[in-house]
């Protein structure tokens, strides 16, 4: 099967017929795989945050309207890392963790990010979408 006479390096043609397409397979399935498919599950993106954001009430202008969206659209925020590193420096679990105290009142990151949510959400954005635009703005 594996001759070697008459063979460029040693290898026949039939030997090379055969590894070419499961060269080219490998290939595929490699690149595949490196692109994660372009499947993500939006459940995957959620930080798990349950308790309820505070009202919209209790503020006013650009803070109030960013409060209003942290409770309109909930599952979309606690779907966003806070680039303002309140996961690492105070253990919020996600960018809605910021709404249920009055951490957002006083972070121009985390309003910004729920404006810009919310306005890609409006545009019928899902989940995933909004996300990797997020990441791309705020993860300089």
């Amino acid at each position: 099967m594996w001759e070697m006479n008459g063979s460029v390096g040693g290898i026949t043609a039939v030997f090379r017929r055969r590894l070419v397409p499961v060269v080219c397979i490998l290939l595929i399935t490699v690149l595949l795989a490196a692109c994660g498919g372009g499947s993500v599950d939006p459940a995957e993106l959620r930080g798990g945050e349950t308790r309820r954001t505070l009202s919209p009430a209790y503020f006013t202008g650009k803070v109030a309207k960013a409060y209003r969206i942290a409770r309109e659209i909930p599952d979309v925020i606690d779907s966003l890392y806070c680039y303002c590193e309140c996961k690492k420096n105070f253990g919020h679990k996600s960018l809605l963790t910021c709404y249920v105290d009055t951490h957002a009142r006083y972070c121009k990151v985390c309003i910004d990010e729920a404006l810009m949510a919310y306005s890609l959400h409006k545009k019928g954005k899902d989940i995933v979408s909004i996300r990797r635009a997020v990441d791309r703005s705020f993860s300089h």
